[in-house]
């Protein structure tokens, strides 16, 4: 299935491995890409440092100005959206051109931040980056914590499978282990999908409270740091499917693998940040206004995501 994007009128590697998933333990990877080569974009996309005077535009962005760089917490391995070359340092993807647009936007370079599923609100919150574009699902519960823009990107969740086990499709996952990454939504999805699937009882499901690692009702989970440490344990056999964004997951997808056939759980992506800050008017502004004129839909196809 095709991904898609909201509409303005409805509202926005596997060669490397990518920071801990779950924990700025591993460390955190910052790049000044002052001096890399830029993302490909949509037409060398820039975008004017906006005329609103510098007294209206809020003392967070005011204070990203006078530092003079952007800080955005990004993935680093994953093909489309964030991906750091192993060789230059430099990135690519969908969500980096739309980092360095709004960096421009500010008229400040960007300093690019590896984060992952657990680390890109500690980071937030603890004022280390100024934004996350992150593959990053708007849900309600996130958003008492953090605002998000208008979605620039739909995805849906599935599985990747060893074709060798012949698991096909939701049902044939009741009774195995899945791995997911620490701090995702995906463990939650396909719990859901499996439930209004009639494959395994809905009793003791709680949106607002569950908990990957405490569910054993039908199907368990493990959890990783990354994405890579999930794909080399279903090739170890530790796991018998890796679940995540479909996106995701086709960095995954080699020679005797598949996805089962199913796809559930709209994933709506946003950039995150600090809830009633200026960034937020900012960010809000810069993508409601690529997704009316049309420069989103090119990033999207350039970066292969279509």
């Amino acid at each position: 299935m095709k991904k898609k994007i909201l509409t303005l009128a409805a509202a926005l590697s596997i060669g490397i491995v990518s920071l801990a998933g779950c924990g700025e333990a591993a460390g955190t990877t910052k790049v000044d890409v002052t001096s890399a080569e830029p993302a490909a974009t949509a037409e060398e996309i820039k975008t004017e440092i906006p005329e609103t005077p510098s007294d209206t535009l809020g003392e967070d962005v005011q204070a990203i100005i006078d530092r003079g760089v952007l800080r955005v917490g990004v993935k680093n391995a994953v093909i489309g959206f964030g991906y750091e070359d192993p060789l230059t340092g430099a990135y690519s993807g969908l969500e980096i051109s739309l980092a360095e647009a709004l960096a421009d936007k500010l008229g400040v370079p960007v300093e690019f931040t590896a984060v992952t599923a657990a680390t890109r609100t500690e980071l937030l919150d603890s004022g280390d980056i100024d934004c996350v574009l992150a593959t990053f699902t708007i849900t309600d519960e996130r958003r008492e914590s953090w605002d998000f823009t208008t979605p620039y990107y739909t995805d849906y969740v599935s599985v990747l499978v060893e074709d060798k086990n012949g698991i096909k499709t939701l049902e044939d996952l009741k009774g195995k282990i899945v791995g997911v990454s620490s701090g995702s939504t995906s463990a939650k999805a396909l719990v859901k999908a499996m439930i209004d699937a009639g494959i395994i009882p809905g009793d003791g499901f709680d949106a607002d409270s569950f908990d990957p690692a405490t569910w054993t009702e039908g199907i368990s989970f493990r959890q990783y740091d990354d994405y890579p440490t999930i794909s080399t344990a279903l090739s170890a056999g530790e796991v018998d499917a890796f679940c995540v964004d479909k996106s995701i997951l086709a960095i995954y997808r080699t020679e005797g693998r598949s996805y089962i056939d199913a796809e559930f759980s709209p994933q709506e992506y946003g950039i995150a940040t600090v809830k009633d800050s200026g960034m937020s008017a900012v960010a809000e502004e810069l993508v409601t206004g690529y997704l009316s004129d049309g420069t989103i839909d090119k990033l999207i196809s350039e970066n292969g995501l279509d």
